[in-house]
């Protein structure tokens, strides 16, 4: 009897994409989508929508700007980012990102400029001690007509960031677990969850609106069926064979218990909050928000940290979990501290609850009685 030897040869590699990349595709996607959901209150005008346009713009701003920091720790040499500029290669889905963040970035913080500007011209004209820094960033002027412009144009840029975000991960053919057309449409979809998600808890902390919540729970029940939909159509098309990239990607990970408790971790993920925001669409912003954030984020490190645990040659997986340094949990914590100090200072300083739709000249508003401070 001949005895034939298989020799298994495995060699780890570090994870090229590190937590920073989750940190970075799940802020940005909140961001541009959430933008989106500003759009119809602000850009068209409707009055019905204005309470979630404008924690839909606070949650925009104060996760766009946090995002390319991310992004540039993620790069490893930050100053190296001017490359994308100056070599760009017009087949490479990140250098066209190279572009559409900063138009992106840019675009979004002008749009916001522009719905503020009238209240920053009214409070420079009161009586009191920061008077003279809403002047300065009202430009002398109340007018906001263009913002529209503004806002179609981030509105586009948005659209491009989602598209190219998912796209240059659908794109590598060398990891089956990212080689699909769905990916993109998935970040997406969990995008708007993740945005509704952060709405639903600010909701609770500076709201407290139940006509509101149910209206922000409703549209998380939509995204969640989305996303669930979406799911489902991936694991059919990998059982049945029709694509082979998606089989050999579900066959990648089907053998492995910990993959089997993510997809089911992942599905009570989608479900609860579903069920909950279904059947109490009021009272239940907490939970639902909490889980829905969860569940866009666990989706973003299960695609990017999970998908590089799943060897390209060899057998096991690579440890993926999360370091404590600064590259992993201490990165994560810091991003998210970041955020909720720019969410603070916004809180603070704009007057975010009384932002309209924008308008041509606009009457001087009164002085109103000097401020406390």
């Amino acid at each position: 009897m001949q005895v034939q030897v298989h020799e298994l040869v495995g060699a780890v590699h570090e994870a090229a994409w590190l937590p920073w990349a989750v940190q970075y595709f799940f802020l940005i996607a909140i961001s541009s989508t959430a933008l989106l959901m500003a759009l119809p209150g602000f850009v068209l005008g409707r009055a019905g929508d204005l309470p979630k346009a404008r924690l839909a713009l606070m949650v925009a701003v104060t996760t766009g700007v946090v995002a390319p920091v991310a992004l540039l720790a993620d790069l490893h040499q930050p100053f190296r980012f001017w490359e994308f500029f100056v070599y760009t290669h017009t087949t490479s889905w990140m250098a066209w990102g190279a572009w559409i963040v900063p138009s992106y970035v840019a675009l979004l913080l002008g749009f916001a400029w522009a719905i503020h500007r009238p209240a920053f011209y009214a409070m420079g004209q009161e009586n009191w001690r920061f008077a003279w820094l809403f002047r300065l960033l009202a430009l002398k002027g109340e007018a906001n007509g263009f913002a529209r412009l503004l806002g179609l144009g981030a509105g586009l840029a948005a659209l491009g960031i989602l598209l190219y975000t998912g796209t240059e991960v659908a794109v590598v053919r060398a990891r089956p677990l990212w080689n699909s057309p769905l990916l993109p449409l998935q970040f997406a979809a969990t995008g708007f969850v993740g945005a509704l998600g952060v709405m639903l808890v600010l909701e609770r902390v500076l709201n407290r609106d139940g006509a509101l919540e149910e209206t922000l729970n409703r549209d998380l029940v939509f995204a969640l069926a989305v996303v669930g939909g979406l799911g489902i159509i991936w694991f059919t098309i990998a059982r049945s064979g029709l694509s082979p990239a998606h089989s050999q990607a579900l066959a990648s990970v089907a053998g492995f218990p910990i993959w089997k408790q993510i997809a089911a971790w992942g599905a009570l993920a989608i479900v609860v909050p579903f069920v909950l925001a279904l059947v109490a669409p009021r009272n239940t912003g907490w939970a639902t928000g909490l889980i829905a954030i969860h569940a866009a984020w666990m989706f973003r490190w299960t695609v990017f940290m999970g998908g590089q645990a799943v060897p390209k040659v060899g057998s096991g997986l690579y440890d993926a979990l999360l370091p404590s340094g600064f590259d992993g949990l201490m990165g994560v914590i810091g991003t998210f501290g970041l955020w909720i100090f720019l969410l603070i200072a916004y809180t603070t300083f704009f007057p975010w609850a009384d932002a309209t739709p924008p308008a041509g000249r606009r009457p001087s508003a009164p002085a109103h009685p000097a401020r406390s401070v």
